[in-house]
């Protein structure tokens, strides 16, 4: 379907321009809520596993990606890759994408740049389920293989006009069978390749995991929320009554589930988490978003509850029954969230919002679809790590685990005095070398007169073993601080 110059609403074309910033926005709020919930030693390590998709999908998707998903159907399974490879023949062609009427309003490849950010965050959703049990090279064949097994044909079969599932009547507003159900039960797959963490004792195991940052997992929320209005508001494809109600049941379903989960916990375990009202909110947005368009705002609401009862129930039975090390509740919260909101948008869905009534036939597609794409993603994305694994070790070593996958894998550390602790352990040799640590800072108003942050030497010579770390500023005055360290941590005077 082509679009030319004069049918392009300018309007449309500025919501959308906006929605896919908000849904890039929701990666980074991703990457800081899943590392607020790990130990402080694997922070970097899963804001890099989210951060990398940024690149590695957006280049998969360009290069052959929206192909598969949106071109030309092979028999309404698979997109033909010759038809938009490196975005070509998108200037000014609208692909007959989902949920997209004739004519289209707004640049084709505005439309291909707008699935790219769903296609990002889609895999980097997997990373909290494996948490501290994957390694880089690893996971980096998995979300590019996944992406292009997994993921495009799940949107080509319910988003494309000529999809099997899509053709059979099958609705999926934004994405909780094509991202929630996709990602869920591939992470719910991860688990049962690597396995649970290993722990050396009970009281390790608590220590461990605690969440590192819950400050970070605030911010990440935040930025979660924020981006989602993007993410299902969007889906409207155009700037219409749609698009609001998108908007508005988002808003409504995210803060009954952070309510409710609230006090479900509040009742459960005599306090009201932060952590937990956090969770409850994605909850509830995961379970929204495939009925987003097409509900009333009171069914919001409705949608809202049952994501905090669900979801909540769930997680307990994940960790509490199973046992499963599912580390971050990625099935429990987006799998099941993304699930049931499928479900139930059989039994709310309303004809007057989006044009899909409901009825028993209708919930009966709804209930199959689901089943059979957890099936599918469970299946595919759990042959895929087993056959990684036979070329690529999956699994970091005990000494990686041991040092930390922040420093084993990636040499770098989130906190400097993390960083300190490293080196003054490692100088525990006693050589004659002065160790340096590397600061946080690039050089541009971080407030320090040359632009940088201080200087930390660790040098031998203290009494006993003990290491000396000199702390040198820039900016006039400069203190001197001296400090001890013994070589089990950071006890000594100032």
């Amino acid at each position: 379907m082509s679009t030319s110059v004069s049918t392009i609403d300018s309007g449309d074309t500025a919501w959308m321009l906006t929605s896919t910033a908000l849904v890039l926005f929701m990666t980074p709020g991703l990457a800081f809520f899943y590392g607020g919930l790990v130990h402080r030693k694997s922070v970097l390590t899963i804001i890099m596993q989210c951060v990398i998709s940024m690149g590695t999908t957006s280049l998969i998707w360009f290069i052959i990606g929206f192909s598969l998903a949106f071109g030309e159907s092979g028999g309404g399974f698979i997109g033909n890759p010759k038809s938009y490879p490196l975005f070509d023949h998108l200037d000014l062609t609208t692909p007959t994408g989902y949920p997209m009427s004739a004519p289209g309003t707004i640049p084709g490849l505005l439309f291909a740049a707008y699935q790219m950010m769903f296609a990002i965050i889609s895999p980097a959703l997997i990373t909290g389920a494996f948490a501290d049990r994957v390694t880089f090279p690893a996971y980096l064949i998995f979300i590019s293989l996944w992406l292009v097994l997994v993921y495009c044909p799940f949107v080509h079969w319910i988003w494309n006009p000529e999809g099997f599932l899509g053709k059979w009547g099958v609705k999926d507003f934004a994405g909780g069978i094509v991202v929630h159900i996709s990602a869920g039960f591939a992470a719910l797959a991860s688990v049962f390749v690597v396995g649970s963490r290993k722990y050396k004792s009970e009281e390790e195991r608590l220590i461990l995991q605690v969440p590192h940052n819950r400050t970070f997992v605030a911010l990440g929320t935040g930025m979660l929320w924020f981006g989602w209005f993007g993410f299902n508001g969007g889906s409207a494809v155009a700037s219409n009554g749609q698009a609001v109600f998108a908007m508005v049941n988002s808003c409504i379903a995210c803060s009954t589930a952070m309510t409710l989960w609230t006090i479900i916990e509040w009742v459960s375990t005599s306090k009201p988490s932060l952590v937990g009202a956090c969770v409850g909110a994605i909850a509830g947005l995961a379970t929204i978003t495939p009925c987003a368009g097409f509900v009333r705002p009171w069914a919001a609401l409705v949608v809202g509850v049952v994501a905090a009862l669900f979801c909540y129930g769930c997680v307990k039975f994940c960790r509490d029954m199973m046992k499963w090390d599912d580390a971050l509740d990625v099935w429990a919260v987006h799998g099941m969230g993304g699930f049931i909101g499928a479900i139930l948008l059989g039994i709310l869905a309303d004809e007057g919002i989006g044009g899909v009534p409901r009825s028993g036939k209708f919930l009966g597609k709804q209930i199959a679809a689901c089943f059979g794409c957890a099936a599918y993603s469970f299946i595919v994305s759990f042959a895929l790590l087993k056959l990684i694994d036979l070329v690529v070790p999956i699994l970091p070593s005990d000494e990686m685990l041991e040092e930390g996958l922040d420093a084993s894998m990636h040499g770098e550390h989130a906190y400097d005095e993390d960083a300190i602790k490293d080196l003054t352990e490692r100088g525990s040799k006693k050589n004659s070398e002065a160790y340096v640590v590397p600061q946080n800072g690039n050089g541009h108003g971080n407030g320090y007169s040359n632009g940088y942050p201080p200087q930390v030497v660790i040098q031998p010579g203290g009494p006993e073993g003990q290491y000396t770390s000199q702390i040198n500023y820039s900016l006039p005055p400069a203190p001197s601080v001296q400090e001890s360290f013994p070589q089990d941590g950071f006890v000594g005077t100032a």
